[in-house]
């Protein structure tokens, strides 16, 4: 934990007490401020704080009034970082339904309003006005989903990069550490012409003065033929989809009016000693002392959980993850799980119970392909789907390991897992894929299901999860079948809660239907459900734009407008 139990300086009256006269880095943040290894201003701060910069925080700044929350701090020695938060500030604003949320968890008190519809070009062009010398550097889920072209669900249209509307100077997607530690050694240095080479950042450029980079990279249709010709903006997918998820990616280039937009490939994956050396950083935990007793619900959900690994090979086509952390796994040591639990423990209102032990999927931890060469030159977005790639080492000892540890430490009464499991990797038509899958499943209820075991099977549908790269409802019929053998008998039986999404990709209203028959049949009363959102740079929101499935070319079904996503929703009810 923070020796000092200190802060990053949120006021210029903070910054003073610190005995600073100007910060190298002011950090803007749609978030309300909590120092907590959960959340991405935290982590990018503190890591910018580690190599000897000070760093002063801007959470939720006010954009309506004459603006002095983004004076405050004046210019900053080096450059601005900006996010929208911990989740793209439509999402978090709207419903699927387009209905203004009447509520924010990651504002104090859940209160709405704090942020901006787009908050990071918001926040980007405001910087750029004020300061229009300093350079402008955006990160975050915002960030990393609108890079090129994107279909944005919310205008119901097709909109450029994000670098052209927020007029950012620099723009790093995914896992930011490696590429932010570059552009700021590079800045530092006065050494601003080598940015353009970092890998897993974006920048735009006037046309004549990209030439040097398209010549080595993959051309993309630009943003006026995509916009004339869906068909292209499906191409254009299909290649971003394909070099973010590989080793050896290549350079993108896009243009859009009289801009280029380039796109370096992403870094290698973190390696253990890198992961572990980000959560060792000094975070107190909280949320800034500035929100008093304020509750703030997204910290109240992760306050006493640990995250152990970070990316996801499921490569479904709704998710975000793929586009953001990558489908190759980065794993923590156990040594550094339990370094953080011993700092999580020590907290004066913990009281027994870690609320997950997981990440973007509970149980890919240290999960990787046997032959890295054959990971090397692989081109699939998914390792699940259409079937389990016979070079992906599905061994769940050493996530077993990791629970038997956190389990022992003597302040621990109960570790849930809150991460969504994939039970298509333990469990095929047959039953338990292996060993250590089905111990896995035994140990998962035994020790860590609260009463709730929840998993996401999507829709019935083969068509419909096919579309979704999800597997067959029949691995959820045997999943159900090993719960309840395991169930049966218990003095506190569990509950096992599906989780379903209308109006996917493929989806018609005789899906529906019959989804809502075979749940009555196996006596589910649906409560996890949603309608889909079209998120940015995903497969199914281009299949939702243009009506096909950029790989093969085959017309898809979408329930488009509000009328029948609605309709499609209400067979939950």
């Amino acid at each position: 934990m923070n020796q000092n139990n200190t802060f990053l300086p949120t006021t210029l009256k903070e910054m003073q007490v610190l005995g600073w006269e100007r910060p190298d880095v002011v950090f803007f943040s749609g978030d309300a401020y909590i120092d907590h290894p959960a959340f991405g201003t935290a982590v990018i701060a503190r890591l910018l704080e580690s190599i000897g910069l000070q760093v002063a925080v801007v959470p939720q700044p006010n954009w309506q009034d004459d603006l002095r929350d983004f004076k405050k701090f004046g210019a900053p020695r080096l450059f601005f970082a900006v996010n929208s938060g911990a989740m793209d500030s439509m999402v978090n604003r709207y419903t699927a339904n387009k209905r203004i949320r009447s509520d924010d968890a990651y504002t104090p008190d859940g209160r709405a309003g704090a942020r901006p519809d787009r908050a990071l070009t918001v926040y980007s062009k405001i910087l750029k006005s004020l300061y229009p010398n300093i350079p402008v550097v955006i990160g975050g889920i915002e960030a990393s989903l609108r890079r090129f072209t994107h279909y944005d669900f919310w205008d119901d249209t097709l909109k450029p990069s994000i670098l052209i509307d927020s007029q950012a100077d620099y723009l790093i997607y995914g896992q930011g550490e490696k590429p932010v530690k570059m552009l700021t050694d590079c800045l530092r240095e006065n050494r601003r012409s080598e940015i353009c080479n970092i890998p897993q950042t974006a920048f735009a450029l006037p046309r004549n003065e990209a030439n040097r980079f398209v010549e080595n990279s993959i051309q993309l249709h630009s943003f006026e033929d995509c916009k004339k010709n869906s068909d292209r903006f499906g191409n254009n997918f299909k290649i971003i989809e394909t070099e973010s998820n590989s080793l050896r990616a290549k350079r993108l280039t896009e243009d859009c009016g009289q801009m280029t937009v380039v796109v370096n490939p992403p870094c290698p994956p973190l390696t253990t000693a890198e992961l572990d050396s980000i959560y060792a950083l000094p975070f107190t935990r909280r949320p800034h002392p500035r929100y008093g007793n304020k509750h703030i619900p997204a910290y109240e959900m992760i306050r006493h959980s640990i995250n152990i690994h970070r990316g996801c090979f499921g490569g479904c086509s709704f998710c975000t993850i793929s586009a953001h952390q990558g489908k190759f796994i980065s794993s923590r040591s156990v040594a550094s799980v339990l370094e953080e639990l011993e700092r999580l423990t020590a907290m004066p209102d913990f009281r027994g119970h870690i609320s997950d032990l997981g990440g973007p999927a509970a149980n890919m931890y240290r999960m990787s392909g046997k032959n890295a060469a054959l990971c090397g030159v692989c081109r699939k977005p998914s390792c699940l789907f259409p079937a389990i790639c016979r070079n992906l080492n599905l061994d769940h000892a050493p996530l077993l390991e990791l629970y038997a540890a956190v389990r022992r430490h003597p302040a621990v009464k109960k570790v849930t897992i809150g991460s969504g499991i994939r039970y298509d990797m333990f469990i095929d038509k047959n039953g338990f894929i292996d060993q250590t899958g089905k111990k896995y499943f035994e140990t998962v209820m035994k020790y860590h299901v609260s009463g709730r075991l929840k998993v996401a099977p999507e829709h019935t549908a083969s068509k419909v999860l096919d579309a979704v790269r999800k597997p067959s409802f029949e691995l959820f019929v045997r999943l159900k079948s090993a719960f309840d053998s395991l169930n049966r008998g218990q003095k506190s039986p569990k509950q096992l809660i599906p989780y379903f999404i209308s109006a996917l990709p493929n989806c018609t209203d005789a899906d529906m239907q019959q989804l809502a028959a075979i749940m009555k049949r196996m006596s589910y009363k649906l409560e996890q459900v949603q309608c889909f959102t079209p998120t940015p740079m995903t497969l199914a929101s281009t299949i939702f734009y243009t009506g096909k499935d950029p790989y093969t070319g085959k017309k898809m079904y979408v329930a488009k407008s509000p009328d029948k996503r609605k309709q499609q929703q209400n067979y939950f009810f």
